[in-house]
C-alpha cells in the first residue's frame, strides 16, 4: 500500500489517494515512521550472509549447501528461511544434468483444434479419451511413460513405457487403449492431448477384429490450449501415481 502511495503521491496527493482507497492518511504516515521489525532487521542481515556465500562459491550453491555453510559458520538459520530469502532475491544454485522435457512442440506442423476447451466431462464411455505423456525416476535412469485415461471413468485405458520420448510411443499407448477396449464402438471418439510433437501424432489405425474383420479406427485428435492436457483435465493424481510406482517398481527388480 505505502509503495503505491510513495510512487503516485507526486501527482495526486496523499490524502486524495487514501480517500480512494478508503484508508485513513494517518495509517500512511504511521507506516512510513515506524521502525522494522525484528524479522526485517534479520531477513537484511540474512540477505547479505546468504548473498556472500553464494557469490564466494561462484553462484553454484542452493538452499541446502548455502543453510548448512551458515550454520558451519554459527549462524542459527532455518532452510526454509534461506530458500524464501533466495527466492526473494532471485538467485538459486546450479542443477545437475539436463532439464526434462516432454512437451516438445513443433510450431511449423498442423496442430488439432481444441475440441474439448478444458470440458473434462463426458455422457458416457469411449467419447473422450486425455493422453499425456510424463517421466519417472529409477535406479536405472529415467522412464518416459505415455498413457490414456477415459474421463468418463477415470480409468487407464492404454500406457506404454520407454527410455526415450519417441514419437510413436504415444501410438503404442493408443494402441493399447484401442485392443483393451476392442469390443466396444469407438465411433465419434476423440483424443485430446497437448500440443507436444508426441502425442500429436496421427490417430488412424487398421485393427483386425474377430468378429467383423480389418477395420480402420480413427480418433477424432485434439490438442489442449495449455502445456499439458493431463493437467487440464484434473484427473485423480492417485490414479497416476498408482501408474508411476508401478513402472518404477517393474523397471527397479
Amino acid at each position: 500500500m505505502s509503495v503505491f502511495v510513495d510512487e503516485q503521491r507526486e501527482r495526486f496527493g496523499v490524502e486524495p489517494i487514501c480517500r480512494e482507497l478508503q484508508i485513513a492518511p494517518s495509517t500512511y504516515y504511521a507506516q512510513k515512521t515506524r521502525p522494522l521489525s525484528q524479522r526485517s532487521l534479520r531477513d537484511a542481515d540474512l540477505k547479505e550472509q546468504i548473498g556472500k556465500v553464494f557469490d564466494d562459491n561462484y553462484g553454484v550453491y542452493g538452499a541446502d549447501k548455502i543453510w548448512a555453510a551458515l550454520n558451519r559458520e554459527g549462524v542459527r538459520v532455518a532452510r526454509c528461511t534461506v530458500e524464501r530469502l533466495m527466492r526473494e532475491q532471485g538467485i538459486q544454485g546450479a542443477r545437475r544434468g539436463k532439464t526434462r522435457r516432454t512437451t516438445v512442440s513443433d510450431e511449423t506442423s498442423m496442430k488439432p483444434a481444441d475440441l474439448v476447451e478444458r470440458k473434462f466431462v463426458a455422457a458416457g464411455p469411449n467419447m473422450l479419451w486425455v493422453a499425456d505423456l510424463t517421466y519417472v525416476r529409477t535406479y536405472a535412469g529415467f522412464v518416459y511413460v505415455a498413457f490414456i485415461i477415459d474421463v468418463y471413468s477415470r480409468f487407464i485405458v492404454g500406457w506404454q513405457a520407454a527410455t526415450s520420448p519417441r514419437s510413436d510411443l504415444a501410438l503404442e499407448a493408443l494402441e493399447m487403449a484401442l485392443w483393451r477396449r476392442r469390443s466396444d464402438r469407438l465411433d465419434g471418439l476423440v483424443h485430446h492431448s497437448d500440443r507436444g510433437v508426441q502425442p500429436c501424432a496421427p490417430l488412424s489405425l487398421w485393427w483386425t477384429s474377430p468378429a467383423r474383420g480389418r477395420l480402420r479406427v480413427t480418433a477424432i485428435a485434439s490438442a489442449s490450449t495449455t502445456s499439458s492436457a493431463f493437467r487440464s483435465s484434473r484427473i485423480d493424481q492417485p490414479t497416476i501415481l498408482r501408474l508411476n510406482m508401478s513402472i518404477t517398481t517393474a523397471r527397479n527388480r
